[in-house]
């Protein structure tokens, strides 16, 4: 083995080292929460790696404290309503940027971008009158609509869109398709691996939603799982097992999502460079 040979194993098993180790740093908590939702009460602080009488008393706990189906429920339907929402809205926004010259467009694009600079603290006054006023406290629309105005998903689908074929879009021109048959039959399903990737981290962070559920409903029932958890936490500060139980449910349908979609977001990382 030459010298130059031996220096690339040794990078490369240096690389390799640090990446695993990075990976048991980000998975150990994870883990962790979930061997712990497993332990007795008596189990909870000892070190050991793996529950030694597994129980499903804490998550027995959990459902008999808090109403979580109905609470996981309520969160995946907001997530779902303002993912698919923000799409739509980036998608069409994003391809008439691509598509069309028009008076003022990069003024505009610019202010859908400076929505990005404004804190959340600055509109939630205005969008809780909002909703006041129309009678949307504690309701569905009330959790989703005011998340729909969101300038990520239009800057994001931009940079992609701009990176499209041009001679593509000619060509279907030229075979007489329409603006709306273009999107759907040309644009749209070569972007999928963009969108998907795009899909769950709008998902994502709809799921991590804390304060603008803790403002706009009232009743546990009626309430997303993040803030159950703090509610629990409150009610219950010492029950750390059924605590993670808890955490564990809460945190199923992301990695089950993510899981599912893997393949598309690192297709779509690949493709795009993280422009």
């Amino acid at each position: 083995m030459t010298t130059k040979t031996l220096e690339h194993v040794l990078r490369g098993t240096g690389r390799h080292i640090v990446l695993i180790g990075l990976c048991v740093v980000v998975i150990f908590p994870v883990f962790w929460a979930i061997v712990t939702s497993f332990k007795p009460a008596n189990e909870v602080f000892s070190l050991s790696l793996f529950a030694s009488h597994p129980s499903l008393e804490n998550y027995r706990d959990v459902f008999a404290a808090l109403p979580l189906g109905r609470m996981l429920i309520n969160t995946f339907c907001m997530a779902v309503l303002v993912t698919l929402g923000v799409l739509i809205v980036s998608i069409c926004a994003a391809y008439a940027f691509m598509r069309w010259e028009f008076c003022g467009k990069n003024a505009l694009f610019l202010l859908f971008l400076g929505t990005l600079l404004i804190p959340v603290q600055v509109t939630i006054i205005p969008n809780y009158l909002t909703l006041a006023q129309l009678g949307w406290l504690n309701t569905l629309p009330g959790l989703t609509i005011p998340q729909l105005a969101t300038g990520l998903g239009i800057f994001y689908l931009r940079q992609q869109f701009n990176n499209f074929p041009k001679e593509v879009l000619d060509a279907g021109v030229i075979d007489g398709a329409g603006p709306l048959r273009m999107l759907w039959s040309v644009v749209l399903p070569n972007m999928r691996s963009v969108l998907a990737a795009l899909a769950i981290i709008l998902f994502i962070q709809t799921w991590n939603e804390y304060f603008w559920p803790l403002l706009v409903t009232r009743g546990l029932s009626s309430t997303t799982i993040q803030v159950g958890l703090q509610v629990f936490l409150q009610e219950n500060s010492n029950a750390w097992g059924a605590l993670m139980a808890a955490s564990v449910l809460s945190l199923m349908p992301v990695l089950v999502l993510y899981v599912l979609a893997q393949r598309q977001i690192i297709a779509a990382f690949v493709r795009s460079g993280i422009q």
